[in-house]
Formats: structure tokens, C-alpha cells, sequence
């Protein structure tokens, strides 16, 4: 089948896409930084079709009142804290007791789960602040789901994800030297027609929050559905991204309420295997602040709130009078996708949705 690609932007790739910088030698993931990670096979031998991956292993750590601990809470962030040496049965009994009566609960609210999970000195000392900074969102008001994404070890093991599979690519596919075509979706270039959309044409896509954000282009369902009803419901909530001055740190998570980004990033460090092509004297930090997204800003995630979800089932309904509209990743499903999620996805909806049609 003959593809025409219509994006807002002059690449293809998403906010996947990425960069070099030819001063420092890193590899710039321009719309906030980027690793895969999967324990889905379908979806780890899918992109291995389209770039080969490094063995990089994420890891993440955090400045709490002047001091750094590694993240996830594990067995060495709790002994740190505590200034203790607790054994992995007496760190779970210590946890449990600072949890108070939620210990052991399922709670439905991103506070009280965190409380659940590692306590409440804990939970206020990495999670609380660093959340409320995130999402400009009281920790209350927020889906217990989110804080599913942060592991809690009562062991050493500070590696970030525990899926099968995790890596970052291990090299940009240049295509016509003006920028990365292939980056993120590597096609025979005589099968893909790449049209680009001024941005003037897209809408705004209303308040919201979250730095960092990886995927969706920003608001796809609402823009489309409340123009062809001739009525919006109002608007779903989504984050946006910006970035400041330098600060030397591979990936640095800021806990305090008191420091205005919520991490820092220093890009030369998702690939080590690059060492020796990259300038030694120079290097790219971001740092990510989180606010409140405007009309015209790109959000990135959904935030999710019970009256979000409520208000995106409204939306959903009308989408069901464009069956030959088929919406996908974070801002498409008001869902809050990984990666490997979000490719797996549109690879079912490719499947179910997509293929019937083309067979009409």
C-alpha cells in the first residue's frame, strides 16, 4: 500500500526523533529523552527490523536535601535514608509500619498508593514533591496507576526497568543530510510521502501538564471530533515540555518542591559507546520543568484525572462516526502509554482496524 505521512512537523519520528550535535558529539533526543525497554517479543523483534540497539542500562538518581540516593526506592536508597543497615526483611517491616493504615491497601490515589508502597517518610522525601512539580497536580488528585511506573527493591538492584529487553539505538540513520528521516520509522524512502502541516492548522489542545513527555503529537482527537460536531465538550488535559540552563549529570531526578525542574539530563551518557567520537570538553544538559500547557503548546501526557477520563469517553463516543479514523498513542487513547506500549498498540490496531479496511 502507497503511505502518505502528513505530520505538523519537517520529520517523521514523533517525539522519537532525534539529533547530533556536532560540538559535543551527543545525540539529542529533541523532544525529551527517549530509551526502549520491553518484555513483549512481538514488539522487541518488530523494531529490531529497523535499527540494531546497544546493551545501555538506565539508571536514575536523585538530589533530596543536598544529598544523592539511587533510584527506584531500593534497599540502598532506604539504608541511605535511614542511615541503617537494615536487612531486606526488616526494611519491608519498617515500610509497612510507616504505611500506616494503607499498608497492604490498593489505594485508587497516586498519594496514598506511594504512602501504601514505601511509607510516608519515603514518599514524602522522593515522591510527593517531585510528583507535584510533574504534574502541577496534588499528588491526591492523580491515578494510583501512575506510581506503578517507579519499582520498589528490597534489594541493591538499582536498575530502573525490569523488562526483558532495554537498550537505546545504537546509531541515527541519515538519510538526505538535512536531518533524520529515518530516525524512528527507517521505510524505503521511495514508498513514503512525507507532507507537512503548518503548524497554524493545528489548534490548541487546552491546559495540562508534565515535563519529559516522549510520545503524541498533542490533542488528535479532540482538534478533529470537536470541529466536525460543531461542539466541544471542553478540554482534556495534556503536558508540555521546556528546558533550561545546563547542569552536569547523566539523569539527576530533583525530589525538593524548592528546586523549579523535576531532572536534569546530560544526553552524551545514553550512549557510552560513543565515547570516543564525542567531544570531552563539551557536553548538552536539560534540565525539565513542568507547567501549565496554553493554547498553542504541545501537550505530551494525559494527566488522567477521573473528570479527564469522563470527558474523553464523550469524545470517544463521537469517534465511533469515523470508522475510517483510526486515533493511536498517548494523546489519540487518552492513555498512558510506554514506548513498547504504544507500538504494540498500533500494531493491533494495524491488525483489527487498519487491514480490514484495506481488504474493502
Amino acid at each position: 500500500m502507497r503511505v502518505e505521512i502528513i505530520d505538523v512537523r519537517d520529520h517523521i519520528g514523533g517525539n522519537a526523533y532525534s539529533y547530533m550535535d556536532e560540538e559535543t558529539g551527543a545525540e539529542i533526543h529533541k523532544y525529551g529523552a527517549h530509551l526502549f525497554h520491553t518484555s513483549n517479543k512481538r514488539v522487541w523483534d518488530y523494531v529490531n527490523r529497523f535499527t540494531s540497539f546497544t546493551n545501555y542500562v538506565h539508571r536514575v538518581y536523585a538530589t533530596h536535601d543536598g544529598e544523592v540516593y539511587p533510584l527506584p526506592i531500593n534497599l540502598g536508597t532506604i539504608n541511605q535514608f535511614f542511615r541503617a543497615h537494615y536487612t531486606p526483611a526488616e526494611a519491608k517491616a519498617l515500610v509497612a509500619e510507616q504505611a500506616g493504615e494503607l499498608a497492604g491497601k490498593d489505594p485508587q490515589n497516586l498519594n496514598d498508593k506511594g504512602i501504601s508502597l514505601i511509607g510516608r517518610p519515603l514518599y514524602e522525601a522522593f515522591i510527593k514533591n517531585y510528583t507535584g512539580k510533574q504534574w502541577q497536580t496534588d499528588p491526591k488528585d492523580l491515578p494510583a496507576g501512575i506510581i506503578n511506573r517507579l519499582p520498589v527493591r528490597f534489594n541493591y538492584d538499582n536498575r530502573y526497568f525490569k523488562d526483558t529487553w532495554e537498550a537505546c539505538r545504537r546509531r541515527l540513520h541519515r538519510v538526505d543530510g538535512a536531518h533524520d528521516r529515518r530516525s524512528a520509522h527507517p521505510c524505503d524512502p521511495g514508498d513514503r510521502l512525507l507532507r507537512r502541516v503548518p503548524a497554524v492548522q493545528q489548534g490548541g489542545f487546552g491546559r495540562g501538564r508534565r515535563a519529559g513527555g516522549v510520545h503524541g503529537p498533542g490533542g488528535p482527537l479532540l482538534r478533529l471530533l470537536a470541529g466536525r460536531a460543531q461542539v466541544a465538550h471542553g478540554r482534556l488535559q495534556g503536558g508540555a515540555l521546556r528546558r533550561g540552563r545546563p547542569f552536569r549529570c547523566p539523569v539527576m531526578n530533583f525530589s525538593d518542591a524548592d528546586v523549579p525542574y523535576t531532572r536534569a539530563i546530560e544526553f552524551k551518557n545514553f550512549n557510552p559507546e560513543r565515547a570516543a567520537s564525542q567531544n570531552p570538553d563539551r557536553t548538552v544538559v536539560w534540565e525539565e520543568y513542568s507547567r501549565f500547557a496554553e493554547r498553542g503548546d504541545e501537550p505530551y501526557y494525559p494527566i488522567n484525572t477521573e473528570a479527564d477520563k469522563a470527558l474523553y469517553a464523550r469524545y470517544e463516543e463521537l469517534a465511533k462516526a469515523e470508522p475510517k479514523t483510526v486515533f493511536g498513542g498517548r494523546l489519540g487513547t487518552y492513555k498512558y502509554y510506554d514506548m513498547h506500549n504504544v507500538i504494540d498498540t498500533a500494531l493491533t490496531a494495524y491488525e483489527e482496524q487498519v487491514e480490514p479496511l484495506l481488504k474493502k
